[in-house]
């Protein structure tokens, strides 16, 4: 995807000179070959690290070859402090995993002991103040091993990104709608910068691009997209114009940053101001891997842009907005089997989600500017949204917040939506999380969280979780099956 930093992985297998390093290399091209079975390609360091030296050695060998994501590998029990230092002096994300005795035949000549080995390594890295990401159980055969490597080219991902992120935003929250407030020094803390700017500076930019020679392409490609679902095809000339005015302005103002993503004020002056709703651009930003917030929604797109990379899927970001009604749970029983009404709930937002995240979708107008701010007349300026039933799946609902006191938290909640028709406007959905009921009231508020959550179209818990950790934030609410087991009254935390 466009925006999204490419992982390279690396992987360097580290032995105590008192064990046979032979047993380290054999272990790691095992490793290497269950990778590759998986598709996951990953860089063989012939350096096995056992002292200082080969430190620096293998070092250069991952430099030159370009990697931005090591594996550290301990085939046996391990050198605490050379693979430690490795850790610390390779510049990109770390994680550390060990391997399995194969079989009770070996458990003479080849035993490694690296499940010691990982507990002396965590020791040395805490003493080095290093948080590399070790997985739940850390230590496998090279197909167990494999899969923790997965796992981690996509928090690897997600770090590399941050690292290079800049946010533009455009206006302050409205007075009657501060929820999404957004603290600037957390950001800071997560290496992610920032440039706030007026709405004035954004409509200065799009008036700049009147009559663009590239705006009848852009139409054109809008049009492809929409087909038979282009109800206002007159508003797409100022659509597309809006589109290079933002794509325009991240690469004039990235600066040293690589990536970046929006979080856009889009109501009440936008209307009368721009003359239409920006949703249908902010949706096809959002495919293309450049999240757009609604609402000046920073760690909205924050989210989003972390979902982004952990999936390499388009996100989306919805208002966890309405309860399911009573007879549309009774209507449609078989389909909600195994789910309380409580479970559910309807996600929704005017008009941003990617197309390719929908079941169906069309350009429409946004029914509730169009009743405020042109009642009684054909839509114009509320025209603008990409309006459908998003499709069916696998999803995890995904916030990070920085706190009104500057502090960082985070939710993550796997469900799935259900293929029930949501009977409403938007871009909408049926959503179904186990525990919804007391997720909703003991994380979502007791914890303040505003009503905004980032959606990824698959599930990605458990690689979100553990990215939240590496990054810092203690206080991560999971709904994980394991968390159900708890019996007070908050189980999620």
């Amino acid at each position: 995807m466009y925006n999204v930093p490419n992982v390279k992985l690396g992987i360097v297998a580290v032995s105590r000179d008192c064990f046979p390093a032979e047993l380290s290399v054999e272990r790691r091209k095992a490793v290497v070959s269950a990778c590759s079975e998986k598709g996951l390609e990953l860089f063989q360091a012939n350096t096995v690290v056992e002292n200082e030296k080969h430190v620096l050695s293998a070092l250069k060998e991952l430099k030159d070859a370009d990697v931005n994501a090591l594996v550290v590998y301990l085939g046996n029990f391990g050198p605490e402090g050379p693979e430690t230092l490795l850790a610390k002096k390779f510049d990109g994300p770390v994680m550390f995993v060990a391997a399995a005795e194969e079989s009770e035949g070996n458990l003479m000549g080849k035993r490694g002991d690296a499940y010691c080995g990982m507990l002396n390594a965590s020791y040395n890295l805490a003493l080095r103040k290093l948080n590399p990401y070790i997985p739940e159980y850390p230590v496998g055969d090279p197909q167990d091993v494999s899969e923790m490597v997965g796992d981690f080219e996509n928090i690897a991902r997600i770090l590399v990104g941050l690292s290079k992120l800049k946010i533009f935003s455009f206006g302050p929250r409205p007075f009657d709608f501060v929820a999404c407030n957004a603290p600037i020094k957390p950001l800071y803390d997560l290496g992610v910068e920032i440039m706030e700017n007026s709405e004035l500076d954004l409509f200065e930019a799009f008036n700049n691009h009147k009559d663009d020679p590239r705006i009848p392409a852009v139409v054109k490609d809008m049009e492809e997209e929409l087909k038979n679902g282009n109800g206002y095809p007159g508003i797409l000339p100022k659509l597309a114009q809006y589109e290079l005015t933002l794509l325009d302005w991240a690469e004039q103002n990235k600066g040293a940053s690589e990536y970046f993503v929006f979080a856009n004020k889009c109501w009440p002056a936008f209307q009368t101001q721009f003359g239409f709703v920006p949703c249908y651009v902010n949706s096809r930003l959002a495919a293309k891997g450049i999240p757009v917030a609604c609402e000046t929604d920073i760690y909205g797109a924050l989210s989003e842009y972390i979902i982004t990379c952990a999936t390499q899927l388009p996100a989306t970001l919805l208002d966890i907005n309405n309860s399911v009604p009573k007879d549309m749970f009774e209507n449609n029983k078989d389909l909600f089997d195994g789910y309380t009404l409580t479970d559910l709930f309807m996600g929704f937002h005017c008009g941003n989600t990617p197309s390719c995240m929908m079941k169906n979708h069309a350009m429409k107008y946004q029914l509730i500017m169009h009743r405020l701010l042109e009642p009684d007349k054909e839509p114009d300026i509320s025209r603008g949204t990409l309006e459908g039933t998003i499709r069916p799946g696998d999803i995890t609902f995904f916030r990070l917040q920085g706190t009104a006191d500057s502090q960082l938290r985070s939710y993550v909640a796997e469900g799935e939506i259900i293929d029930v028709d949501p009977k409403s406007f938007g871009g909408i959905g049926v959503f179904a999380i186990k525990e919804m009921g007391r997720f909703y009231r003991h994380v979502l508020i007791a914890k303040r969280y505003p009503h905004h959550g980032g959606v990824a179209f698959k599930h990605m818990g458990k690689v979100l979780f553990a990215t939240m950790k590496l990054l810092g934030v203690d206080d991560v609410a999971f709904n994980q099956p394991a968390a159900m087991l708890y019996k007070d009254e908050n189980p999620f935390k």
